[in-house]
């Protein structure tokens, strides 16, 4: 049967430091009509400009996801993003105070409760879903993409690292009925938190990037392993990277019907995939 489209059932707000910047903003999810999807408003800019949550608004950074829609641009987008899509909110308002979305802990568990807060509300217009039906397979070196026709949505995320406490992990995860039961997204995926190698972090810095990164909001893993334990999952950077995988893939509109696989993947693989999906993929209604 259809289901209709989604939005909240009321307006919510959370504020944090983000990321790169290190700039705190307020963030505040507010109810959008049908066919309006998911957009941000910089209420901080001079008439207040949107900036669409779709792979046309794509700006093309390095360790986040950025939007940009004429002068307007809001970044690291993707933890907020997958929490929306794997919660089901098709339409949203996402007010921001300033260029960054806040990290809050470094996983998206701060934005599934700020969602759960706010009520999820079914609109009368319907849903549409997005099939696959031929592969679509996106490689740099040995780092890939792909995704395969599959009756449900799946994902699988593999990531390979010399420093011995990360090393070679795996996780495949399909998205359950209940985004909130023991195999949901709200416990099996958001709670897996950013990371970083410690090694990097100067050089970074002095890049002008992680600004607002610390002990509090990112795990640190160094060569004798991870400086502020203890993990939440065993393989949680790999679930993390799952869940950048999620947000980036929301661009779409929708999650695909389709079992998505990644390896050493990057937000730039992700979202070249799902550039490449565009065309192949067949809509219609469940």
């Amino acid at each position: 049967m259809a289901t209709g489209q989604t939005t909240l059932a009321t307006v919510v707000d959370r504020q944090g430091i983000g990321l790169h910047s290190g700039v705190a903003t307020t963030v505040t999810l507010r109810p959008a009509a049908p066919g309006q999807g998911r957009f941000f408003v910089r209420t901080d800019l001079p008439g207040q400009p949107s900036v669409a949550a779709s792979l046309a608004a794509v700006n093309p950074t390095v360790l986040s996801t950025e939007l940009l829609q004429g002068e307007a641009s809001v970044r690291t987008v993707e933890h907020l993003l997958a929490a929306l899509v794997a919660l089901g909110i098709d339409n949203v308002r996402i007010d921001i105070t300033g260029p960054e979305v806040p990290l809050l802990d470094g996983s998206a568990s701060g934005w599934v409760d700020a969602i759960r807060q706010a009520g999820r509300q079914e609109l009368e217009a319907l849903r549409t879903v997005a099939h696959l039906e031929q592969p679509v397979t996106i490689h740099h070196g040995d780092a890939f993409v792909a995704a395969f026709p599959a009756p449900v949505t799946r994902f699988t995320y593999g990531i390979d690292f010399e420093v011995a406490a990360i090393g070679n992990q795996w996780f495949s995860w399909s998205p359950s009925a209940d985004p909130f039961g023991p195999e949901g997204f709200a416990t099996t995926v958001a709670p897996a938190r950013t990371f970083g190698l410690a090694h990097q972090i100067e050089q970074l810095r002095a890049s002008g990037l992680i600004q607002g990164g610390s002990l509090d909001n990112a795990l640190v893993c160094g060569e004798k392993g991870w400086l502020n334990p203890p993990l939440r999952f065993e393989n949680e950077p790999a679930r993390h990277k799952m869940l950048d995988l999620i947000g980036d893939l929301s661009l779409l509109g929708s999650l695909p019907m389709a079992h998505i696989v990644a390896y050493k993947a990057s937000h730039r693989l992700h979202g070249e995939l799902a550039a490449a999906l565009v065309p192949a993929l067949v809509y219609g209604t469940l």
